[in-house]
C-alpha cells in the first residue's frame, strides 16, 4: 500500500496516508490507457467534414464529345473526377469517429494513469483547499509552495472561490472526482488532490 505525505496550502506536511492498491497500486494497463486517450479525441472530431462525388457536382449532363474519331480518349461526363470543378473521389462524408469500451476497461485506465502518478510520486495530497474569496494571487502562492508549475487539481466539491482562483492560471485545470479523465491526467504533469476527494475516489472507484 502506497503512503503519502499530506500537506497544507502552505507546503508544509501535515500528516501522510495510505492509498489504496485498487486504485493506486495496479499495474498499469497501457493498452487500455491508449484505447481511453484515442476514444476520448475521437469523441472531440466532430465529423462534419463532406465533398461532393461525381453525383453531387452541378453540371456535366452532356457528352463533352463524340465517342470517336476526335483522337482524344472518351469522356461521359465533364464532372467526371479527372475534370475541373469534377467530383471528388471517396468524397468525405460526414461521420461519427466514436467507438465503444466498456465501463470495467474505462475503469482499469483511468486506475493505471493514477497509479502511475503515485509510482513516479506526481500525486500530492493537500489536507484541503480552502478560499474566502477568489484571489489568484493565493492559489498561486500555494501551487509555488507544492512545487507545482502544471497540474489537474481535483476537488471534492464545487468551490467557486478556489475554481475562480485558479481559472485564470496558465498550465492549471481543477476537476471533480466524477469529472477526470485518463487524458487529462496524462496532459499535466502533476495530480493534485484534496484528502476528502481521495476518500470520494476510494469510494467510487474501489473494485
Amino acid at each position: 500500500m502506497a503512503n503519502v505525505s499530506v500537506f497544507d496550502m502552505t507546503g508544509k506536511q501535515v500528516g501522510t496516508r495510505d492509498l489504496s492498491d485498487e486504485i493506486f497500486g495496479i499495474e498499469p494497463n497501457m493498452h487500455l490507457v491508449y484505447m481511453a486517450v484515442r476514444l476520448q479525441m475521437a469523441n472531440k472530431r466532430q465529423g462534419t467534414q463532406s465533398a461532393k462525388t461525381r453525383s453531387e457536382v452541378s453540371g456535366g449532363g452532356k457528352k463533352p464529345y463524340r465517342q470517336k474519331g476526335t483522337g482524344r480518349a472518351r469522356q461521359g461526363s465533364t464532372r467526371a473526377p479527372q475534370w475541373t470543378h469534377g467530383g471528388i473521389v471517396f468524397a468525405p462524408k460526414p461521420r461519427s469517429y466514436s467507438f465503444k469500451m466498456n465501463k470495467k476497461e474505462k475503469r482499469i485506465a483511468l486506475k493505471s494513469v493514477l497509479s502511475a502518478a503515485a509510482a513516479e510520486e506526481k500525486f500530492i495530497l493537500v489536507d484541503e483547499i480552502k478560499m474566502d474569496a477568489p484571489k489568484t494571487k493565493d492559489f498561486q502562492a500555494m501551487l509555488d509552495a507544492l512545487k507545482v508549475k502544471k497540474a489537474l487539481v481535483i476537488l471534492d466539491q464545487k468551490d467557486e472561490a478556489v475554481l475562480r482562483s485558479a481559472r485564470n492560471i496558465e498550465g492549471i485545470k481543477t476537476a471533480y472526482v466524477n469529472t477526470i479523465n485518463v487524458y487529462d491526467i496524462l496532459k499535466y504533469q502533476t495530480v493534485v488532490a484534496t484528502s476528502a476527494a481521495v476518500t470520494q475516489m476510494e469510494e467510487v472507484y474501489n473494485g
